[in-house]
């Protein structure tokens, strides 16, 4: 079986790598192709374009950036060459909007560690046997569990991201409120061991230490899918706060230049808002 994999970033090389070594034939493009190479010195094949891509491959795995990269690299692919296999986090609209006759909604839940260890958790849409019949496929990437019809998965997958970038904003928060109120980080970090954020605050911790956040998830991503839950949100006239708030801390730590860190790099705007306070000011008590 042949399947090709359309764009190349942390995300995509990863799952065509996978697969490669799960022993699929593997067709890949990318816009800039240098990308490629390392996948083609392992025995990939590099397409011409997205439709050369398609017409070699049984299937079309996509994993881009946004809804606008999406169509730009789908616009010319015929719709009846092969099945789509659309990973990207876009939103149900997007994939509503497709006029493939064959495809699966398959957004990913991890990241970079997952993928390579063929742990991800995939959502699935689609109809009952397409979903049966590619499933050993993502079995090479991870879980897949079927949520749906198409556009479903889109749409779980956005519930999920809603609790990344409002759980990683409510630890900044919490963080800076500790020490808004001059209690020193060591003492906020042992009160939030003992919550419901005890886990984020273990794994952020050392992170925020030393300043250095090693992208997992980039935060121009986290961003653009907070930008996608609230319109989502908007069109089916349900109130998000918290996330909005999460929003706008994202799009504030990238314009200050850290959309290519990880997302938990919002802590470093979060945090530096109680740091640009005088604690003398405002004493625990």
């Amino acid at each position: 079986m042949t399947i090709a994999v359309v764009g190349l970033g942390a995300m995509g090389s990863r799952i065509a790598a996978r697969l490669l070594e799960g022993g699929y034939d593997v067709v890949v493009w990318n816009r800039t192709a240098e990308k490629a190479r390392p996948l083609v010195e392992r025995g990939a094949v590099l397409a011409g374009s997205p439709a050369d891509a398609a017409v070699r491959a049984d299937a079309l795995i996509t994993m881009l950036t946004d809804p606008a990269a999406l169509e730009s690299v789908l616009s010319d692919v015929p719709p009846e060459s092969t099945t789509l296999i659309q990973m990207s986090t876009v939103g149900p609209d997007a994939l509503l909007r497709l006029r493939f006759p064959r495809v699966l909604d398959a957004p990913v839940l991890g990241s970079l560690a997952e993928v390579e260890a063929g742990k991800l958790t995939i959502f699935v849409g689609g109809e009952e046997a397409r979903v049966q019949k590619w499933t050993p496929l993502l079995s090479e990437l991870g879980r897949a569990v079927h949520v749906g019809e198409v556009g479903a998965a889109s749409a779980a997958k956005l519930v999920a991201n809603a609790t990344l970038v409002g759980t990683i904003s409510l630890l900044g928060e919490s963080i800076a409120l500790g020490e808004g109120l001059g209690l020193p980080r060591d003492v906020v970090f042992d009160v939030l061991s003992a919550t419901p954020l005890a886990q984020q605050a273990e794994r952020r911790r050392r992170p925020l230490e030393i300043g250095e956040y090693p992208p997992r998830f980039a935060l121009s991503l986290a961003r653009k899918d907070a930008d996608l839950i609230l319109e989502a949100a908007a069109r089916a006239g349900v109130d998000l706060r918290l996330v909005a708030e999460a929003g706008r801390w994202l799009a504030d730590a990238e314009a200050a230049g850290l959309g290519a860190d990880d997302y938990a790099a919002v802590l470093i705007g979060i945090v530096s808002s109680a740091e640009r306070r005088d604690p003398a000011s405002s004493p625990a008590t």
